[in-house]
């Protein structure tokens, strides 16, 4: 699995309907669930970005399909960063010479 961190902002639209967002929240879970991946963390965030979440897919492509589906609706845009973590951090740095 691939790891992505997801900053969220919510549109004009979201956040005019934020009482939905944990509902919201809970759709987009259970839509990368249904693709293979899964959120394993959610943050609201105070700063440049309204939320924040750690999620993990098989790939790009499902990750890739999984911010648009959730852009579709309207209420919020995304940032996508593909995160690698700390072991293949090292291996990349080693494999340099």
């Amino acid at each position: 699995m691939t790891t992505y961190i997801i900053f969220v902002n919510w549109t004009d639209q979201g956040i005019k309907n934020v009482r939905e967002s944990p509902g919201r929240l809970d759709a987009a879970k259970k839509l990368l669930a249904d693709m293979g991946g899964n959120f394993q963390q959610f943050y609201l965030t105070m700063g440049d970005y309204d939320m924040v979440a750690v999620c993990e897919a098989p790939d790009d492509a499902v990750m890739a399909r999984m911010v648009l589906k959730l852009g579709q609706g309207g209420y919020i845009r995304t940032r996508t960063l593909k995160a690698f973590p700390e072991n293949a951090y090292r291996e990349i740095i080693n494999s340099l010479g």
